[in-house]
């Protein structure tokens, strides 16, 4: 499949839906994770686990402070910006996301499940009341570990690994999955579950399968075309056969 036809099979079809991971990110100027120069090659991969937050929050919060922070500040690059303008033309119905970055959002998409929480939000732990990244930045100019006004701590609104994924957005993300009939897959290497299972859904209910990754994924051979491309060179050229 050329880019071309690509092009044409999106504008036929009736229910576009795209899952991306963290590959899609990288022109951005955030790192991915397992990549030579991912996050895991500066941070033991411990420093996501649920175990680990709990029993140093001060230490996740000196890694937060180097590697989550600057995600803040990231701008979209030419692939959200190709994915904002297909939904404006009404050419897909939703972007699920394994990335915490808010990207997405900021390119101008509308219709975003983020599978694995947001680095903009965050809440208490005991009282459950809700602070922004800007509220938590404030508390940690003078603490090295932010705390409610009950004392309680507070976390960031991610998916540690050892916690479930939202409920919510897990089953809206399934239901994308179920009802479209073309699903394309951007900047993912398609190993972690639940998120990698998606694909899988959407090929078992007659979907057709897009895979656009450099280097394998977990599900090539599933799909029925794939682009091994740098992510923003393949989003410049849709945009333009748009």
């Amino acid at each position: 499949m050329t880019e071309r036809e690509l092009v044409e099979k999106i504008k036929t079809s009736r229910r576009v839906v795209v899952l991306t991971g963290a590959g899609i990110s990288t022109d951005s100027g955030i790192p991915d994770f397992r990549s030579p120069n991912g996050l895991y090659s500066k941070y033991p991969e411990y420093v996501f686990d649920i175990d680990y937050f709990l029993s140093d929050p001060e230490g996740f919060y000196r890694f937060w402070k180097e590697a989550l922070l600057p995600m803040s500040e990231a701008q979209p690059n030419r692939a959200h910006l190709l994915l904002a303008e297909l939904e404006r033309r009404n050419l897909i119905e939703a972007v699920i996301t394994q990335n915490i970055d808010g990207l997405h959002q900021k390119a101008g998409n509308k219709k975003v499940i983020e599978l694995h929480g947001s680095i903009f939000e965050y809440h208490c732990m005991e009282c459950e009341k809700p602070y922004t990244l800007e509220q938590v930045k404030k508390i940690l100019d003078s603490d090295t570990i932010p705390r409610c006004g009950c004392d309680g701590l507070i976390r960031p609104n991610i998916v540690f690994f050892g916690e479930s994924l939202p409920v919510h957005a897990l089953d809206e993300a399934m239901r994308y999955a179920q009802n479209c009939d073309l699903m394309i897959v951007m900047g993912s290497s398609l190993l972690v579950y639940p998120a990698a299972q998606l694909p899988v859904i959407a090929k078992k209910h007659g979907a057709g399968l897009i895979i656009v990754n450099k280097d394998r994924t977990g599900l090539d051979e599933l799909a029925d075309a794939k682009f091994d491309v740098n992510l923003s060179s393949f989003a410049e050229v849709l945009m333009q056969l748009l």
